[in-house]
Order: structure tokens, then C-alpha cells, then sequence
């Protein structure tokens, strides 16, 4: 009777074990992503994906809802108490992950040490309208701003909180080794820093503390995985329970799997070629090698010739397989500040042409035209399909596709003529794409610090800079459109096309809320309902 207890008595154990093991394995969640962070330090970059992967480990200030809507987050409220001046009062009994509590001297420690920290993307951004921050109690905070600053609960949403115990001390050089190795990684977001491998995973862990919803994943994993092959490879053979951006060229197979199920969205993300205007370009030269002797990117009936090549419909039809649109303005019709007036823009290959033979190049030119090929869906397609449509007006392109890590030092460093790649209007607002990328740039103003190629123009920016002080939403939008209409006149940088994105992902282990930023958290994905 003991013997036959005994088994009975292990039987049980083995058989709990399994539950246990299974219940386990049913809470880790692993991602398939294409690109992932480049530091653990939050104020390193504001490239996307390294916010994307850093929101489970930092909350910000402000929250952008999954249509872009701002919603409360480490700030409960927010308003503007005179024209210069804005309290925002904050969450009570929020925990950091080692414990200690979240006040208000961690939002100004985070808002100040971002201009000594920011990489090569930098996020200053975010908080260039700041001139100041005052604590008025553990909880309140006002930021005193330059000006009138409509748009700073907007910016707000990228500014990432850092414990200032945790962080104290750092410096632009060994800032991200302190948070790389989990030493200042210490944030208040629903996951818990474990461990980083750069271009390979990121291993995340529930934070019980959280003052928020309650996630059901008690590991995270964000897998990196560049090559949309191995991402769809992988999701197929059960190594991952959810990939990002699912290549539009498998999107159709993938849907007719019966494990799998896919959710596409249309994004806020646009393709753009920014055009060098500087007297000197380093990659343009006759079609023999030679030097010319002006740079012919300085001519708008240049430039125009570019963008009446450019076939947008094919793009988005044979490059985008269909999941994307066709775009006439750097940011989509859902922005606020978007010009309705502004026509679609359409082929004309004679007249480009003509104005090609009218600016004096008749024969074209030679130019390497970057862009990146592991950033967005379709970046590599799309850019070797502008290669080949410039081909018809006679301008000769080196086709130069890129990792993003290695293409936005160097295009922060002015080395490119054209390059390509996309941009997000992140806050739902114009002002924050015009001001960053086509305003002039301007350090001491805070301004076009993404406007590295000598674009100028006084009209735009004097737009810009008064959509950022006009309080009445309907005259700053006015502003924003006038301004869009300037761009699409010089075109300085040409829209191309929107981006869409897809999931593809395991039917009976997930399911997700699609963002039109294209965020992939584990916060907006749920178990399935079996």
C-alpha cells in the first residue's frame, strides 16, 4: 500500500510539474521584431524602434493612445497656467522597479540630462521648448517654455522618465554602459530589465509593481530578427508567437495559414527623399566621374524633374505589394496641420524631362542615392524602385541600401546628396515633423536639427515657429498647412509614399491591438481566447 502511494504520490508530482512548466511557457511572450534598441538608455536616440522596445521598461510623461490621442500616464493632468508657463501634476504611488518612489524630481532630472546624453538621433526634440523646470511638490511640476508651447503634452509622449538615484552621475560617455549592463535601467514601465544582446534579443520580465493594468506576460522576449525571411521562417515553424512587419509579399500566404491569423494597419510613417541643397554635394558628379561645377540639386526644376519621375501608385502596387499609399505631403491626412488643397502627385516623365534639358542636364548626372533596408516594410524595395524610375530621366544612381544603424550616423554627419527613409508624425501633430526636418537648422532656436543639408527658405520658418506660440488650434493648423504647401513648392525632401504594416501571428497563443506608429508592445498583445 506505501509502494503503490508512493507512485501515486510521484504521479501527482510529475503531472503538477507539467502544469506548472505549461503555465509557465503560456506566459512568456516572444517577439519577432526587425530592428530593436541601440542602447538601453532611453534619451540615447529617438530612432522608433528604440522607443518602441524601451516603453516596456519607461513610461513617459504623456502616452500617445493607439490613434495617436494623448492620454495621461506618469501625469495624471496637465495644463497651461500662463503663456509661458505649464503644471502638470503627476501619478501618486508609482514604484520604481528597485522600489523607490516616483516624484517629481526624476521628471526634472530626466528633462535636464537629455541634451548632455542624446546620441546620434538626437531626442532633444522633445524637450527644446523647455527653458525650465520647477518643483512645486513631490507631485506638480511646471515647466517654464521659451514661448507659448501649445504642443508640450504632445512632445511629452517621447519624454522617458529615468530614476535620477539610478542615473545620478552619468555622462554621454558612460551613460550607456550603466544602462546596457541594468545598473540605471531602472524605470517605472510594466517590464523589468533583464538582459540585452545588441542585434539580438531583449529579455524582458513583469513588473508586479506596476501601477497600471496588470500584464498577463511574465517574460518578454524581443527577438531581433532583420531578414523577413527568417521572421516568417521562424513564426511558422513556432519559434515565435508574434512577428512585426510581415513582408507584403507573404502577407496573402500567411493569411490562408490556419494557425495563423494576420492585422494590418495603415501607419503614420512616410518614405521621404531629402535632396542635398548645399553648394557642395559629396556624392553627385558628371556621369564620367568628373565634378560639376554646381551642385544640381540647388535647382527646383531639378528637383521637380525628380519628382514628376517618380511613379507613387507603382510603388505602393509592385515595391509595397499593396500594403501602403501613395502620399503629397510629409505627414498623412489624419495629422492635424495636413493641407487639403494640396493635389495628388502624378507621373509626368516628358516634362520632367524637359526640365531636366531647361536646368542645363540634359544628360543627367550620376548620384548615390541611401536608404535604409531594415527599418520599415518595404524601405529596400522601395528605394531600388526610385533608383530605376530616375534611370528614365537620365540621372545615373548607385543604389545604396543600408542597416539603419549604419545609415543615420552618416546621415547625421551630412555625407549623403538623396537619401530615403521614413519618418513618423509620432505626436499626431505637423509641427513636430516641419520643425525637425525642414525648418532651418538652427541650435540656438531648437530648431531642423533633422535639416542637415543647408535647406533655407524664411517663409517656412517663420510658419513653423508661429505654429509652435498659436494657442488657438484653428490659426496653428492654418499655420501648418500653409507651411506644408511651401514644402511640397521647394521640395526640399519628397513624400513618397505611407507606410502599412502587418502582424503575423500564432492564432491559439495571441492577439493584437495594431497602433498606427506601428509600436509593437507587449502591453497592446493578449492571450487568445481559447
Amino acid at each position: 500500500m506505501k509502494l503503490a502511494s508512493s507512485f501515486r504520490m510521484l504521479a501527482l508530482a510529475a503531472v503538477l510539474s507539467t502544469a506548472v512548466s505549461g503555465a509557465a511557457l503560456a506566459q512568456t511572450l516572444t517577439i519577432g521584431v526587425r530592428a530593436g534598441p541601440e542602447s538601453i538608455d532611453p534619451h540615447y536616440t529617438a530612432t522608433g524602434t528604440h522607443a518602441e522596445a524601451l516603453k516596456h521598461v519607461f513610461d513617459t510623461l504623456t502616452w500617445s493612445g493607439d490613434k495617436l490621442q494623448i492620454e495621461p500616464r506618469l501625469a495624471t493632468s496637465w495644463k497651461a497656467i500662463d503663456a509661458s508657463t505649464w503644471e502638470f501634476k503627476l501619478r501618486p504611488n508609482v514604484k520604481f522597479h528597485d522600489g523607490s518612489d516616483f516624484t517629481a524630481e526624476d521628471v526634472k532630472f530626466s528633462i535636464e540630462r537629455i541634451p548632455m546624453v542624446a546620441g546620434p538621433n538626437p531626442t532633444t526634440i522633445y524637450v527644446r521648448r523647455v527653458k525650465e523646470v520647477k518643483i512645486v511638490d513631490p507631485l506638480t511640476v511646471h515647466i517654464i517654455t521659451d514661448g507659448p508651447a501649445p504642443n508640450l503634452p504632445n512632445d511629452f509622449i517621447r519624454l522617458f522618465i529615468v530614476s535620477h538615484k539610478a542615473a545620478a552621475g552619468l555622462t554621454k560617455d558612460n551613460a550607456n554602459e550603466a544602462f546596457n549592463t541594468g545598473k540605471a535601467a531602472i524605470g517605472t514601465g510594466p517590464y523589468k530589465f533583464v538582459s540585452w544582446t545588441p542585434k539580438d534579443q531583449l529579455v524582458l520580465e513583469r513588473f508586479d509593481g506596476f501601477w497600471g493594468e496588470k500584464q498577463p506576460w511574465a517574460r518578454v522576449l524581443r527577438k531581433e530578427l532583420p531578414n523577413d525571411a527568417a521572421r516568417v521562417a521562424q513564426l511558422k515553424a513556432g519559434q515565435v508567437d508574434i512577428i512585426v512587419r510581415a513582408p507584403a509579399s507573404d502577407v496573402a500566404t500567411l493569411k490562408r495559414d490556419a494557425k495563423l491569423t494576420v492585422a494590418t494597419i495603415d501607419t503614420v510613417y512616410v518614405f521621404n527623399m531629402e535632396l542635398d541643397m548645399r553648394d557642395k554635394s559629396p556624392q553627385i558628379s558628371a556621369k564620367d566621374g568628373s565634378p560639376l561645377p554646381k551642385n544640381p540639386l540647388q535647382d527646383a526644376r531639378v528637383r521637380e524633374a525628380i519628382d514628376l519621375a517618380i511613379d507613387r501608385p507603382a510603388l505602393v502596387e509592385i515595391a509595397m505589394e499593396g500594403l501602403g499609399a501613395p502620399v503629397n505631403q510629409l505627414v498623412t491626412p489624419d495629422i492635424a496641420g495636413y493641407n487639403t488643397s494640396l493635389p495628388a502627385l502624378k507621373p509626368d516623365l516628358a516634362k520632367a524631362k524637359k526640365l531636366m534639358e531647361e536646368a542645363g542636364y540634359p544628360n543627367g548626372f550620376k548620384v548615390t542615392f541611401s536608404f535604409t533596408n531594415d527599418r520599415l516594410p518595404g524601405d529596400r524595395q522601395v528605394g531600388t524602385s526610385i533608383a530605376q524610375m530616375l534611370a528614365r530621366i537620365g540621372i545615373e544612381v548607385n543604389a545604396n541600401a543600408q542597416p539603419g544603424a549604419v545609415f543615420f550616423p552618416a546621415r547625421t554627419r551630412a555625407e549623403f546628396s538623396i537619401s530615403m527613409s521614413g519618418w513618423g508624425t509620432l505626436t499626431g501633430e505637423a509641427n513636430y515633423t516641419l520643425s525637425s526636418v525642414v525648418h532651418s537648422n538652427d541650435p540656438a532656436k531648437k530648431l531642423g536639427a533633422f535639416n542637415v543639408l543647408g535647406y533655407k527658405n524664411a517663409e517656412l520658418d517663420k510658419l513653423i515657429e508661429d505654429a509652435a506660440v498659436e494657442m488657438d488650434e484653428a490659426k496653428r493648423n492654418q499655420f501648418l498647412a500653409e507651411a506644408n504647401a511651401i514644402v511640397a513648392k521647394d521640395r526640399p525632401r519628397l513624400p513618397i509614399v505611407a507606410v502599412g504594416s502587418a502582424w503575423a501571428m500564432q492564432k491559439d497563443k495571441v492577439t493584437i491591438a495594431p497602433r498606427v506608429d506601428e509600436d509593437t508592445l507587449a502591453m497592446d498583445i493578449k492571450p487568445a481566447k481559447k
